[in-house]
């Protein structure tokens, strides 16, 4: 999905142009895997590079797919090109502080000059409570309780600062939102769900940007999740992908604007005969999509995958959910072995019984020429 990926990316990058962004919230996760490859870490160099280029900084902050500890490399040379890296406990509660000027413009990083207050981004990677509970001083290893005792060294961090003036605190955070809908792409943070922490913990920051859920949804006027910029599951093809443009103005007042994402290629979930399939006129538009086939043949059709992409190239999952299979009173697998006859009908048997169909007579040869094969070559041991 690369070229998918850079076109977003090239999106992202217009919006920072053409919005004069200033400040970039990537809320994990980076990658999909602890060692992602090589062509991946160059798109995030080059996105990197061109977001700041395009006159924005970022706060990033690590997901539960990525290596916290290799994301955040060279995390203080990268600050002083304009990206913050949030990626270990020990940062949470070191805000990226932004000047807000009495005109409602935000200055760079560390610049003082005809400030009427300052944003403050803390950034939250994700917490695995089992690594961080001692280091945080939680009460217990879970979820809630490392997720409070964050929230509560930045409510701290926040009051020391607001001694020198207004601050308005934001806070980008890898979890897991009681009310946040999922979708079959997230890995669970938890067993049984109870990795979801209430939403009232954010309640009193002035925003809250949070990662881990695709679906791009609200959860409080200051409480939302981006979702992911691309579908990366089928659970996801209603899904409306795009980013949030939050403007924080004078007195902490926030407007909240949807960003939409195009796609390059739509999804579809198809479910039908094979034959009704490939003539149904109504299925057009999927001839070009990402698609998800269910067969609904009482027999598993021949080739099925070939001639579902003769018309739906980009079939990317096929699926068999024979119609009437709940009623079907088939012979089960275990008295299919006992009552096969030799080591054709075993194997013969197992074909008829994963795909409700027979062995043709050139499968039957195919297997037969095979246990000759393995009869000579024991015999030859």
């Amino acid at each position: 999905m690369l070229e998918a990926q850079r076109n977003f990316v090239d999106q992202l990058v217009s919006v920072v142009e053409d919005r004069a962004v200033d400040v970039v919230l990537i809320a994990g996760d980076v990658y999909d895997r602890a060692l992602p490859g090589l062509d991946v870490v160059k798109l995030l160099d080059d996105a990197l590079v061109r977001i700041t280029q395009a006159g924005a900084s970022v706060v990033l902050t690590s997901g539960n797919h990525d290596s916290a500890i290799r994301l955040g490399f060279a995390s203080r040379l990268l600050e002083r090109g304009g990206v913050h890296l949030r990626t270990r406990v020990e940062d949470l509660d070191v805000p990226v502080v932004f000047p807000l000027r009495t005109d409602g413009s935000t200055g760079n990083a560390g610049d003082t000059s005809g400030v009427a207050a300052h944003v403050a981004i803390y950034g939250v990677p994700y917490l695995e409570p089992r690594l961080v509970a001692e280091r945080l001083g939680a009460e217990n290893a879970n979820h809630f309780d490392v997720t409070l005792a964050a929230v509560e060294r930045i409510r701290r961090d926040v009051e020391r600062r607001a001694g020198s003036g207004p601050v308005y605190p934001v806070v980008l955070a890898h979890t897991f939102a009681s009310g946040g809908i999922t979708s079959d792409s997230e890995r669970d943070l938890s067993i049984g769900g109870l990795g979801a922490v209430p939403l009232d913990l954010f309640a009193d920051f002035t925003y809250t940007a949070l990662g881990h859920l695709h679906g791009r949804q609200e959860l409080a006027p200051n409480v939302r999740y981006s979702g992911s910029p691309l579908a990366y599951s089928f659970s996801e093809a209603k899904h409306r992908k795009g980013a949030w443009l939050v403007d924080i103005g004078p007195d902490a007042v926030v407007d909240v604007e949807e960003i939409v994402w195009d796609a390059p290629k739509s999804l579809a979930t198809l479910r039908g005969t094979l034959d009704s399939l490939l003539v149904a006129g109504e299925h057009a538009w999927a001839e070009s999509a990402y698609c998800q086939i269910t067969l609904t043949d009482a027999q598993r059709p021949v080739q099925a995958m070939e001639r579902v992409r003769t018309r739906f190239p980009d079939t990317l999952v096929l699926a068999f959910d024979p119609e009437g299979a709940g009623a079907r009173t088939s012979t089960s697998y275990s008295n299919r072995l006992a009552e096969a006859e030799d080591d054709l009908g075993v194997c013969c048997g197992f074909l008829e019984h994963v795909r409700e169909r027979g062995a043709s007579d050139a499968e039957e040869a195919a297997v037969r020429e095979a246990l000759e094969a393995v009869r000579l070559q024991e015999a030859e041991l």
